[in-house]
């Protein structure tokens, strides 16, 4: 197990529980991952008024024609379960004063579906709790502050990891959880260790990765105020804040898909020259988040008197190393959750809060389909050659890389600048620029100058990229 945000540390207690002996190995201590920060909730069709239908409904409606919809038929199915189940590890959600989930309202959600722990500091108490859970469980031995440097491979299937001190773990199954890789982009809402490094790790094993040119933009980070980036949750809009241009007016529907505010956004600092726009939350009750209000009060802004100003930021990568429903990667005995991996349910534009629900329920699948993989020779593991390169030696992200990455593979792109950033000298960010080459068209977060209109060839197309490293349409069942 690499990884230990949300996705890693609940698929290394499935998989304990599945009987598995498991190695959990951490970058950082347990309990300061990337989910830490997480304010989103979980989406799960739990109330008298929802369904999993319409849950998929909506993840279908956000996903624009590119969810591939056995994947989002899993999620939407199996999230009320997977809020139960992390009851009972001990995760305390919100709840009414009747003892009833308190759910919020995200936007294009339907239905009241969020589950939140603490308001926005869900991430914060999920991965505290399950820390704590994976510290007590005698099946789980955890290697903090230890990074892989490679996913070892042989006879076609994966076999291993090689560690950063040059120990190697023999394993009939590796599940990579390594997070996203949105910090590439110089403007990101995330911390600076998300740049794919998982991603990287699994091409060089000859893994297949897919929809690298949909990531997606927050519309609300803030801007400047010694709190450039922060994220204010898109759940507060559905409270009642509000987006305002510089008269004070609305310009848009505050819980619309993230991609069509997020370009609502940008469009009115393109019409006013502002590097911002306002967000109002002074008629929201600062009780419901106050994580928020105190981050936000730390930078010098006073949310319930004043407005806040805020513009997009790189947010999520939708795209990852390509895994069918059960998290199996193309590379037999490899899986991959939560960011990192791509099952294609997330489509062109993620819908909000599903992204923490897919660390459980697919977590819980890789868990099953992990243990029951076959042992490979501990000794056969050991004397493997160093796995063919295939993306590049994995090396620090350059400030020049991330502000090309910006400005050609931002909010809008097009072909000119994606050739430029297709020989850039890092190799993620070549492989994001040849993927968002090979979809001409303009669909969710990927919008092409060039290329301004949704193309129907391209529905429910996935752009998928290998060892060849070129890029192949496949269609996804």
């Amino acid at each position: 197990m690499v990884g230990a945000g949300a996705a890693g540390l609940y698929t290394a207690v499935c998989a304990a529980r599945e009987g598995a002996r498991v190695t959990l190995v951490s970058a950082t201590p347990l309990a300061e991952s990337s989910s830490w920060w997480a304010q989103g909730g979980l989406a799960a069709a739990v109330s008298a008024d929802d369904s999993p239908e319409l849950h998929l409904r909506d993840t279908i409606v956000a996903g624009r024609d590119a969810v591939r919809e056995s994947a989002a038929r899993v999620l939407c199915e199996e999230a009320p379960a997977a809020v139960t189940a992390l009851d009972r590890l001990g995760v305390r959600f919100d709840a009414d004063r009747n003892g009833h989930l308190a759910l919020g309202l995200e936007g294009g959600h339907s239905r009241r579906r969020i589950v939140h722990a603490g308001g926005a500091a869900t991430g914060r108490r999920l991965v505290r709790q399950l820390s704590a859970v994976v510290a007590e469980d005698p099946g789980i031995d955890v290697l903090e502050g230890r990074r892989v440097v490679q996913v070892l491979a042989g006879d076609g299937r994966c076999v291993g990891v090689r560690l950063d001190d040059g120990r190697v773990i023999a394993s009939g199954a590796v599940v990579l959880a390594t997070g996203g890789a949105a910090a590439l982009w110089s403007r990101t809402t995330n911390p600076s260790v998300a740049v794919g490094a998982g991603l990287l790790l699994a091409a060089a094993a000859g893994a297949t990765l897919a929809d690298l040119e949909f990531v997606q933009f927050h519309p609300t980070a803030v801007v400047g105020n010694g709190a450039d980036g922060f994220l204010v949750t898109e759940a507060i809009r559905g409270e009642g804040a509000r987006l305002l241009d510089p008269a004070g007016e609305r310009f848009v529907d505050e819980l619309a898909p993230r991609d069509e505010v997020a370009r609502a956004v940008a469009r009115q600092m393109l019409l006013t020259g502002a590097p911002a726009v306002d967000l109002d939350m002074r008629d929201v009750d600062p009780a419901l988040f106050p994580n928020v209000v105190t981050a936000l009060r730390h930078a010098g802004i006073d949310p319930e008197r004043e407005l806040i100003p805020v513009a997009p930021a790189a947010h999520y990568m939708m795209g990852g190393i390509a895994t069918d429903v059960h998290a199996r990667a193309s590379l037999a005995g490899l899986h991959a959750v939560g960011e990192c991996s791509c099952t294609g349910l997330h489509g062109a534009n993620r819908l909000a809060s599903n992204s923490l629900t897919e660390c459980f329920v697919f977590g819980a699948r890789a868990a099953r389909s992990a243990a029951a993989q076959p042992e490979p020779d501990p000794a056969a593991v050991a004397d493997l050659a160093p796995a063919r390169d295939v993306a590049g030696e994995p090396q620090p992200v350059s400030p020049a890389s991330r502000e090309a990455l910006w400005r050609d593979a931002g909010l809008e792109r097009d072909a000119a600048g994606l050739r430029e950033l297709a020989d850039d000298p890092h190799p993620l960010v070549r492989l994001i620029a040849v993927c968002a080459l090979a979809r001409t068209e303009s669909r969710g977060a990927h919008q092409r100058r060039d290329f301004p209109e949704r193309d129907p060839r391209f529905d429910g197309e996935h752009v998928t990229i290998g060892a060849e490293l070129e890029p192949v349409l496949q269609h996804w069942s």
